[in-house]
């Protein structure tokens, strides 16, 4: 007979975990940002789960042959469900976060279809199309993070997908030169030739244009649209975590009110969220969590229907049960702490 969690040994050892902290901190002050509200208990598990999707991302992209990157990042996750992963920091935290919280592999497996998507260069035709992988590269951490946090509701994981979904077309939004330049296109090509503009005479030539600024502008309608969807799903998480997802959901439609007030132009520039404004919607997330009482019952998106699914059994309360007394800080100190984090890590970027 399999042993209760609580009484099996850690997969990971606290530098496993340290080295995966080290990792979001370098690799994404947004996430970082928003982590900073997380109850103790819950920020090893939602490093881990960043660490291992940026190492699997960082892997795809950085290797000449993409698709056995891919394979060989199952095959490092088949190992992973085993119990027995790879001599790798972030193997390890990743494999003891599955084995704690019983993350269904249909998540993660998503997550590297998004990747082996790229791989294969693969087109988008339609705003379906982009959605589609939308879900799978950031719909499945929006599921993986409710799991995490015990949240199994279908209702509040099609909010969590909704919210993913409008992150990545935030991103698209974002790095429309960046992509074009490194021969990737996102949007969505049936909006593009509406538009007037040839997609690929745009890959050769990559530069904006007021038709190009309105298939961008539609792109962050629809981003807008997820999020105000999403929003509501706060009020189905552990108390605790609500702050870090709405500071997570405000900072990215963030990105996106820089963009517009570009004149959608993110060819010539890179739009993000200067430092000082990100401190203010971080207090802003904490002020505005107690607006959302009920999660919105709307179906979740036909592209994410699968993560929902896949998701949704009986609530997981590892992150409650776990949680020590002395770590149930009050918002008010949780979010003083992560504002003077912030404040210093905005210091040291300016200095640099």
């Amino acid at each position: 007979m399999q042993k209760p969690w609580s009484e099996r040994p850690d997969l990971a050892s606290p530098q496993d975990r340290t080295q995966c902290r080290a990792l979001i901190k370098t690799g994404s002050r947004s996430f970082f940002a928003a982590s900073l509200l997380l109850p103790p208990a819950m920020r090893d598990p939602a490093y881990a789960l960043y660490g291992f999707c940026r190492l699997s991302d960082d892997a795809v992209d950085e290797s000449d042959a993409c698709l056995q990157a891919v394979s060989h990042l199952r095959h490092r996750l088949d190992l992973i469900y085993a119990g027995t992963p790879m001599d790798n920091p972030v193997d390890r935290a990743f494999a003891d976060v599955v084995e704690r919280h019983a993350l269904p592999r249909t998540l993660p497996d998503a997550l590297l279809e998004g990747f082996e998507w790229d791989a294969r260069g693969r087109d988008y035709e339609t705003i379906s199309e982009v959605r589609a992988y939308g879900a799978r590269v950031a719909s499945t951490v929006g599921a993986m993070m409710s799991v995490l946090m015990g949240a199994r509701q279908p209702h509040v994981l099609a909010r969590a997908c909704d919210l993913g979904v409008a992150m990545q077309l935030t991103n698209i939004a974002r790095d429309v030169g960046e992509d074009a330049r490194n021969g990737r296109l996102y949007l969505p090509r049936q909006w593009m030739v509406e538009a007037g503009l040839d997609p690929e005479a745009f890959l050769a030539r990559p530069r904006f244009t007021p038709a190009l600024g309105v298939v961008v502008r539609r792109l962050l309608a629809e981003a807008d649209r997820l999020y105000d969807r999403a929003a509501s799903g706060i009020a189905g998480l552990p108390a605790g975590c609500r702050p870090a997802i709405h500071a997570a959901r405000l900072i990215y439609a963030g990105i996106g009110t820089e963009i517009a007030q570009a004149g959608y132009d993110s060819v010539s520039r890179r739009a993000y969220v200067p430092g000082r404004r990100k401190l203010a919607l971080v207090a802003n997330a904490v002020r505005d969590t107690a607006v959302y009482r009920s999660v919105a019952a709307d179906p979740a998106l036909a592209e994410t229907h699968f993560l929902v699914d896949a998701a949704a059994f009986a609530p997981n309360i590892w992150v409650m049960a776990r949680q020590p007394a002395a770590e149930q800080q009050s918002y008010g100190e949780r979010v003083f702490w992560a504002l003077e984090l912030m404040s210093r890590l905005e210091e040291r970027r300016r200095a640099a």
